[in-house]
């Protein structure tokens, strides 16, 4: 596992388990694990996580904002994508280096009826379709994704 998703990982973990208000007292709990991190780098994970402050009536915290997370994911896209690939009941995407997972979570949250499931390995996701006749439209579905957010 690399440094960035050990670190991101953690950083899940700690924003389920504990109320934290503060970039600063994240980093000392990730310190307290040997991760050290500075604002900069928080604050890129953050967007990636989709990680936002928000006002509670125990005061500020910060909390995961699927919506959000689900955005900053939709722009990555098209890098994240290598190439797509199918036969006659599968799809599979290759995808750079330990994304494959990323990918995977965020063809799943489509919520496409013609998409039963997927599994995400790390540089390959299967998509497993609903039926057969439907290879085709998901396959132009997916690259739509990739050229609608290439910049």
């Amino acid at each position: 596992m690399s440094a960035k998703s050990k670190r991101q990982s953690l950083i899940k973990e700690l924003l389920n388990t504990k109320i934290i208000s503060s970039q600063e007292e994240l980093a000392r709990l990730l310190a307290k694990k040997d991760i050290h991190a500075t604002q900069a780098t928080l604050s890129r994970d953050f967007a990636e996580l989709g990680v936002v402050r928000v006002v509670t009536e125990n005061g500020i915290r910060y909390i995961f904002n699927s919506d959000e997370a689900g955005k900053q994911i939709s722009k990555l896209i098209s890098y994240e994508i290598i190439s797509i690939e199918s036969n006659e009941s599968l799809i599979v995407l290759r995808t750079l280096a330990g994304r494959a997972q990323g990918v995977a979570h965020y063809v799943d949250r489509l919520n496409k009826q013609e998409i039963l499931g997927t599994v995400g390995g790390d540089d390959t996701v299967l998509i497993i379709p609903d039926r057969t006749k439907n290879i085709p439209s998901i396959i132009r579905l997916i690259k739509n994704l990739m050229i609608r957010y290439q910049y």
